[in-house]
């Protein structure tokens, strides 16, 4: 834990940026967009690709990002768990950085979820878990398997189905004040429960966008963030955290909480040397409702049971004292199919100061990505100079 501990701060976001464009994009592919977020980001820092010898991603190789972008790197990781991927992209470059074993890494991602341009159909590998063991019995996918937790959580800690559809009326809440959410109209608890049913007690509403789009990070030492003459303030990676679980539903260890969730969030903690009560600013991944629910748990903010009246006593909502979500979330600002990436986006904003819905006072963000069905986690916690 010592040696964990050495490493709080020591690698710094430089560039973060998001593609040109989020929504409904057909005139790219997805490795276009991704492209197009690496030389927004390296952009935003002051960069060229020639200065990047690392090359991270998940969707694409980071051999053809790299392979586009004219750059010869030194450090490749293609790591791909689902949506959580880019937190683990980023702890795993903290590692390389400090070791040695590149300098400046570039982090991507782009899909086109919506448009499907060069995108392979989606399908579990027949030799998959969730092939050989769930598909038989009737689910597709998470829109159908996601919600046979939800309905144990309400069995289990009474949580209501008012509670459950804030969830989305607070996330538009806070779209309502970004220009690039996608859905910005406000909304009530009684418009989400109106909303189709999808898999009971999931409703339209309690589900995320499919959007196209991209967003990328350029990350470097501490050391050398101070050396460059960087357009924006630097965002330290003060602590990071990663941890797994099983492929399929049956095999979680609990349909109420996620194991990877609360592993790789304490460790997360722990090599930052923070608290939950020491977070000024909160993103955690929001393909459904529920899942911001189990992160406020598993993370520690609030007890067992405790995240739904939380939510609908207006806590994470604006002027709350613990603002989550605040670009609108994958329920309201975009959600291309691996939304981690764009959870970080925000986090470095607000740590920059320069948020559409800016928070007062944000030197620390912790933000967590989901993937699958709870099947993998990572957690950064984010800081500003004043956390060193």
């Amino acid at each position: 834990m010592s040696r964990d501990r050495a490493l709080r701060g020591a690698i710094a976001v430089v560039g973060a940026a998001e593609s040109t464009e989020l929504g409904k994009i057909p005139g790219k592919s997805a490795l276009e967009l991704h492209v197009d977020a690496a030389l927004n980001a390296l952009a935003d820092a002051g960069l060229r690709p020639s200065d990047v010898d690392g090359v991270a991603c998940a969707g694409e190789l980071p051999v053809d990002v790299a392979d586009y972008l004219g750059i010869v790197p030194e450090y490749l990781d293609g790591t791909n768990v689902g949506g959580s991927s880019y937190m683990l992209h980023v702890r795993h470059a903290m590692a390389a950085i400090t070791a040695g074993l590149c300098e400046t890494v570039l982090v991507t991602h782009g899909e086109s979820g919506r448009s499907r341009v060069g995108m392979t159909p989606w399908a579990p590998a027949p030799q998959s878990f969730m092939a050989q063991l769930e598909l038989p019995h009737g689910p597709v996918g998470a829109p159908s398997l996601f919600p046979i937790g939800v309905r144990r959580y309400m069995a289990e800690y009474g949580m209501t189905r008012e509670q459950l559809a804030t969830v989305p009326v607070v996330q538009r809440q806070w779209a309502a004040l970004n220009p690039r959410a996608r859905l910005r109209d406000p909304i009530t608890v009684e418009d989400v429960l109106a909303s189709p049913v999808i898999a009971d007690p999931i409703h339209l509403m309690h589900c995320c966008l499919v959007t196209d789009g991209g967003g990328a990070l350029v990350l470097t030492s501490a050391e050398r963030a101070a050396q460059l003459d960087l357009p924006a303030p630097p965002v330290y990676v003060l602590g990071a955290g990663e941890s797994s679980e099983s492929t399929v539903v049956s095999g979680l260890e609990s349909l109420t909480s996620s194991r990877a969730i609360r592993i790789g969030g304490e460790r997360a903690f722990a090599q930052a040397g923070l608290t939950p009560a020491e977070v000024d600013h909160l993103m955690i991944y929001d393909a459904f409702a529920h899942v911001p629910l189990y992160g406020l748990e598993d993370l520690g903010f609030v007890g067992r049971g405790e995240a739904p009246a939380f939510v609908a006593d207006g806590h994470t909502a604006p002027g709350g004292r613990l603002p989550l979500n605040t670009n609108g979330g994958g329920l309201a600002y975009t959600h291309t199919g691996m939304y981690g990436m764009f959870a970080i986006q925000e986090s470095v904003r607000q740590v920059r100061g320069t948020a559409p819905a800016q928070v007062e006072g944000v030197d620390v963000s912790v933000c967590t990505g989901v993937g699958g069905m709870f099947m993998s986690s990572g957690t950064l916690v984010l800081g500003s100079a004043a956390t060193l």
